[in-house]
C-alpha cells in the first residue's frame, strides 16, 4: 500500500509538471486561472485544450502499459514479455498506417483511430480463435510473433507503395509514439475503452496468481484457463489498442517498469499490477516531459525516448537471464 501510495503521489507530481511545461511561458499564476477558472482566453485554450488533455493521455496511457506489461509477465510466465508480445500494439498501428495510405486520416478526428481500434479488435479475435479452450500459453505467444512479424511486414509494405512522400513522412512520425497535438476528443474516445480493459484484467488477479504454480495446477485450483486467457487478453487488448490509437507505438514501457517494481512487492502477480500500472504512468509523463525539454529548438517524440530507455534495459534482462541459466 505505501508503495502504491508513493508511486501515486510520484504520478500525480508529474502528471502537475507535465500541465505547467509548454513553449508557452504561462507562469503559475496563469496556468492555474486558466486551468480552472477560465483566465484570459490564449491562456484557457492553452490549458484545457493542449496541455491538459496531453497530461491526462500521459497519465492513462502510462498505466495502461505498466498494467499490461504486469499482468502479462504473470500470464506468460515470462519475463520478458510485454504489450508488443501478443501482437495487439503492431495490428493496432497496422490499421492506423493504413487509414494513412487511404487517405481517410483528414477525412475526420475520429478516422485514425477507429482505424487502430479495428486493428487491435482483429488481433484480438485471431488471437482467440487461436488459443480458444485448449490453447496454451505458449501457443498464444506464437501467435501473437506472428501477428507482429505480419503486421510489421504489411505496414512496411503499405509504406512500400505509397504515392505521397508526405503520407509516408506522416505514417513514420505517427508510428514513432507522440502525445503532442492530441484534444479532448481523443481522451473521450480512449479512456473508457482503456477504463474497460483496466477492469478485465483487476478480474483476472486470481488465476495469474494461480497460474505461478503452473497451468496444470491452477486448474486443479478451480481456474478455467480459458475465462482467465479471455479476460487478459481482451484487457491487453483493449487498454493498449485504445492507447495505440490515439498516440502511435510508445514501446518498453510495459517490459521496463513491471522490472523495476517487482522487488518492491511480494512478487505475487497480482501484487505487481497496481504498481507496475502507476509506475507506468509516472514513466510515460517523465519521459514526455523530457522529450519536451531535451531539444530547445524542438520536441522529441515520446516514443523515441521510452525506445532509447528501454531497448538497453531489454539486452541487460536477456544477459541477465543467460547467466542464470548457465
Amino acid at each position: 500500500m505505501k508503495l502504491s501510495t508513493s508511486l501515486a503521489l510520484l504520478a500525480l507530481a508529474l502528471f502537475v509538471v507535465s500541465l505547467l511545461i509548454g513553449p508557452a511561458e504561462l507562469g503559475l499564476g496563469n496556468s492555474i486561472t486558466g486551468l480552472f477558472a477560465g483566465g484570459g482566453e490564449a491562456a484557457a485554450i492553452i490549458m484545457r485544450e493542449i496541455r491538459l488533455p496531453r497530461a491526462l493521455l500521459g497519465l492513462a496511457i502510462g498505466i495502461s502499459l505498466g498494467l499490461s506489461g504486469a499482468v502479462l509477465q504473470g500470464f506468460l510466465r515470462n519475463p520478458l514479455a510485454e504489450p508488443g508480445v501478443i501482437g495487439v500494439s503492431s495490428m493496432a498501428a497496422l490499421g492506423a498506417v493504413v487509414v494513412f495510405y487511404s487517405g481517410l486520416a483528414g477525412s475526420s478526428l475520429y478516422a485514425l483511430p477507429a482505424g487502430a481500434l479495428i486493428g487491435a479488435l482483429l488481433a484480438v479475435l485471431i488471437l482467440l480463435a487461436i488459443a480458444a479452450r485448449q490453447g496454451s500459453t505458449l501457443t498464444l505467444i506464437l501467435a501473437g510473433v506472428a501477428l507482429s512479424s505480419l503486421a510489421a511486414a504489411l505496414t512496411s509494405l503499405v509504406l512500400n507503395l505509397s504515392p505521397n512522400p508526405f503520407a509516408a513522412y506522416e505514417i513514420i512520425f505517427w508510428l514513432l509514439g507522440s502525445l503532442k497535438d492530441r484534444s479532448m476528443e481523443h481522451v473521450a474516445l480512449a479512456l473508457p475503452l482503456m477504463a474497460c480493459g483496466w477492469l478485465l484484467i483487476a478480474l483476472s488477479t486470481r488465476a495469474i496468481d494461480a497460474l505461478s504454480l503452473g497451468e496444470e495446477a491452477a486448474s486443479s485450483l478451480g481456474i478455467h484457463m480459458g475465462r482467465a486467457r479471455f479476460l487478459i487478453v481482451a484487457g491487453v487488448a483493449l487498454s493498449v489498442g485504445a492507447a495505440t490509437a490515439v498516440a502511435g507505438t510508445i514501446g518498453f514501457i510495459g517490459l521496463v517498469v513491471p522490472h523495476l517494481i517487482r522487488p518492491l512487492t511480494s512478487r505475487l502477480p497480482s501484487s505487481l499490477l497496481l504498481p507496475a500500472g502507476l509506475g507506468g504512468a509516472a514513466l510515460l509523463l517523465a519521459a514526455d516531459i523530457a522529450a519536451r525539454i531535451v531539444l530547445p529548438a524542438g520536441e522529441l517524440n515520446v516514443g523515441v525516448l521510452t525506445a532509447l530507455i528501454g531497448a538497453p534495459f531489454f539486452l541487460w534482462l536477456v544477459v541477465r537471464a543467460r547467466r542464470e541459466m548457465l
